[in-house]
């Protein structure tokens, strides 16, 4: 059986902690980590019922955890909107926002509802949320987590094609969207630092471990589980090499509380190509160190959503 790491999480009572895709696999995990820890848990998501089971299941690990949803979908900006517009009113600061929530490789490109590329378009969610927040970040000296993927350290971005209308290939364009959200998460970084905001951002990956990610997912045009999945399962099976479920969230989770989780670090597993093992910091991948491509990825995503610079 594999050997499952920990990671320590101080006391979160009275915090909100807002995370996107907490509804299954390690953002369920690193839900219930938060609420455990007497964080107010906000699970935006587009699916009600996984939803609700995740806030049973949360329930029977931490009986009376203060967790609850709200609905959000990240392919669409209005549904984004209507999130911020929500958690305005309610006028609660955030102390945590983690987006956490992603979607791989679609064998066959498709649109979000405002015409993305369906990977840099959630992405492009994350941004939007981002900036409606952005008075409840302030007001809560909010702590910014973006989950990245290993296949960020690859590739780069198509700054002439970035929707991928020719010649689409699901894992670039994958890989580019993670890119995008981590140049973005980087640029929150200093832009807090330049105006005083009070905004720690930083960036974090799971490793690999067999999420849901490249599972069968119909609703992405995927009928059955990759081939890829099927050897990360096994080999997570008999804690070989990649992590679990129960392990790839812990970066996230170090991330996004530790005091010792620096604005505009970068998380992941410390073992062996960092595929797993416990959280620790690491170097930045080549494709975010370019401060002018944070720069322009922030203004471009800025007029994509539509958002004040």
């Amino acid at each position: 059986m594999p050997h499952t790491p920990t990671a320590p999480v101080p006391d979160l009572s009275g915090r909100r902690a807002v995370l996107t895709g907490g509804s299954d696999g390690l953002g369920l995990a690193l839900a219930g980590k938060l609420a455990a820890a007497g964080a107010e848990v906000v699970l935006p998501v587009r699916n009600v019922t996984k939803g609700e089971a995740a806030i049973a299941a949360i329930r029977r690990r931490t009986p009376g955890a203060d967790v609850s949803l709200r609905a959000l979908d990240l392919s669409s900006l209005d549904s984004v909107a209507a999130l911020g517009r929500t958690l305005l009113a309610e006028d609660r600061p955030i102390s945590v926002l983690v987006n956490n929530a992603g979607v791989m490789t679609p064998p066959e490109r498709q649109t979000t509802a405002d015409g993305f590329e369906l990977q840099f378009g959630t992405n492009l969610g994350h941004v939007a949320l981002v900036t409606h927040l952005l008075p409840l970040l302030r007001a809560g000296r909010a702590r910014v987590t973006s989950q990245l993927s290993i296949a960020a350290s690859r590739h780069g971005i198509r700054w002439d094609d970035l929707n991928w209308e020719r010649g689409y290939h699901g894992m670039r364009a994958y890989s580019q969207s993670k890119i995008a959200l981590g140049l973005f998460g980087l640029e929150l970084a200093r832009r807090s630092e330049d105006a005083g905001w009070g905004i720690t951002s930083n960036l974090c990956h799971p490793g690999v471990a067999p999420t849901s990610l490249l599972a069968a997912r119909p609703e992405v045009g995927r009928a059955e589980d990759t081939r890829d999945v099927r050897l990360i399962r096994a080999l997570s099976a008999r804690g070989f090499l990649v992590g679990t479920v129960e392990s790839a969230h812990l970066p996230a989770l170090h991330a996004a509380t530790s005091s010792s989780a620096r604005s505009g670090g970068f998380y992941g597993p410390k073992g062996l190509g960092h595929l797993s093992g416990p959280p620790a910091e690491q170097r930045l991948y080549r494709t975010l160190r370019n401060d002018d491509d944070a720069r322009r990825m922030w203004d471009l995503s800025a007029d994509l959503v539509g958002a004040t610079r």
